[in-house]
């Protein structure tokens, strides 16, 4: 087809749709949507039409249907109907749309993809296949974040999102998490997260690094809150890029408290944490039938020989059969081994070290408890790394 590409205001306006099938009701459908005045003619009409924004007239068409449309649509099963439709359209100067040839009439019904504010509209020159192929390819692409639909503008209100990124690999963020990313004015990233992303931004996006690590941060905690706030309250759209999930040991709801405290719009985007997707990618279960119904995933930056009202109730842990993750454990992992034996864990209990899971550096090391640390320094495996214990770690055969 060859022809101008409109978008069509027709809110309020008279539209006449000739026919009663199922074809009839998508289309009258997609008008009630866009706020027009439907008219629907057919001697017989589907349920679906029988809907509120809908007038059904129950008999043939005649040609005075169309006095005072601004759209026509015809899609009955009888070709010479439709002609009569395309006919009476032309004598009115109005457009018509022909579902049964496309080329005999004067308007097309594209394949449409939204997102937000953004309509994408595909013809696939009058082959509604390709024009669906098309439109669920771009669907895809923006629903993904790898469309560049960011709005440059700057409202009277910013907001603040935080975003898990998951354990590191960029493909492994949620679809909604990429999409919002890619949507940004400023990303607030921390060093795990999924930093391939940033690559695809655009120029004038604001990339704050505040790489926080166990023995270095670029940025305090309050500053990060206050970054988020001020860029927030300048109308700016700020993602906070996590690794892992916000509210998993990312000090997520510190960040959301402050927002709410500014009086900053927040909202959060879960992400895979890594102590999930870690033991998953080393083919780890964390639960299995039979070996496993249960698991805990504690933070192993405190020394294990502090009492259990300060840190983590490390006999406890000890005494449960379950399957014991712990993150941030690596400067500890001999005192938190140790521990767990001092407490009733079985020394020969399976025991493994995923780093950098999800990354092109990723090992898996795996030893009995009472060598798992002896294992991991001979490999070299430090930080940042998940520890697993318990039967689970050899279920699977490892890997």
């Amino acid at each position: 087809m060859t022809g101008y590409p409109l978008l069509l205001d027709i809110t309020h306006r008279r539209v006449v749709v000739v026919g009663g099938g199922q074809v009839a009701a998508r289309r009258a459908q997609g008008l009630v949507d866009a706020g027009a005045e439907v008219v629907v003619v057919a001697p017989e009409v589907v349920d679906e039409l029988r809907v509120d924004g809908v007038v059904v007239v129950e008999r043939g068409f005649a040609p005075t249907d169309l006095d005072g449309a601004w759209l026509a649509v015809a899609c009955t099963d009888v070709e010479a109907v439709n002609a009569a439709v395309a006919e009476a359209a032309r004598a009115r100067q109005i457009f018509c749309v022909r579902a049964d040839a496309a080329a005999e009439g004067t308007a097309r019904t594209p394949a449409v993809a939204r997102l937000g504010e953004v309509t994408v509209a595909v013809n696939g020159g009058d082959d509604p296949g390709r024009a669906r192929a098309l439109r669920d390819a771009v669907a895809a692409a923006l629903e993904a974040g790898d469309l560049p639909v960011r709005a440059h503008r700057r409202t009277a209100g910013g907001s603040v999102a935080l975003v898990g990124g998951g354990p590191g690999d960029p493909e492994l963020i949620t679809v909604r998490g990429r999409r919002v990313v890619a949507d940004a004015d400023v990303v607030v990233v921390d060093r795990l997260a999924p930093r391939q992303l940033l690559d695809g931004l655009p120029d004038d996006v604001e990339v704050i690094d505040c790489g926080k690590s166990a023995h270095r941060h670029n940025l305090t905690q309050d500053e990060i809150n206050a970054v988020l706030v001020a860029r927030a309250r300048a109308g700016l759209r700020v993602v906070r890029l996590k690794g892992g999930d916000p509210f998993v040991f990312g000090r997520g709801g510190e960040e959301w408290l402050a927002c709410l405290a500014a009086g900053v719009p927040v909202t959060v985007v879960p992400g895979i944490s890594s102590a999930l997707a870690a033991p998953a990618l080393a083919g780890i279960p964390l639960t299995h039938r039979g070996v496993a119904a249960d698991f805990t995933v504690v933070s192993g930056h405190l020394d294990p020989g502090r009492p259990a009202e300060e840190g983590v109730d490390w006999p406890g842990l000890a005494a449960n059969a379950g399957t014991l993750v712990i993150l941030m454990a690596m400067d500890r992992l001999g005192l938190i081994a140790d521990a767990l034996i001092a407490n009733g864990r079985p020394a020969g209990t399976p025991a493994a070290v995923v780093h950098r899971a999800a990354s092109e550096e990723e090992r898996v090391v795996r030893a009995r408890l009472d060598g798992i640390d002896a294992a991991a320094r001979e490999a070299g495996v430090g930080a940042p790394a998940v520890v697993v214990v318990g039967a689970v770690v050899d279920v699977l055969g490892g890997r």
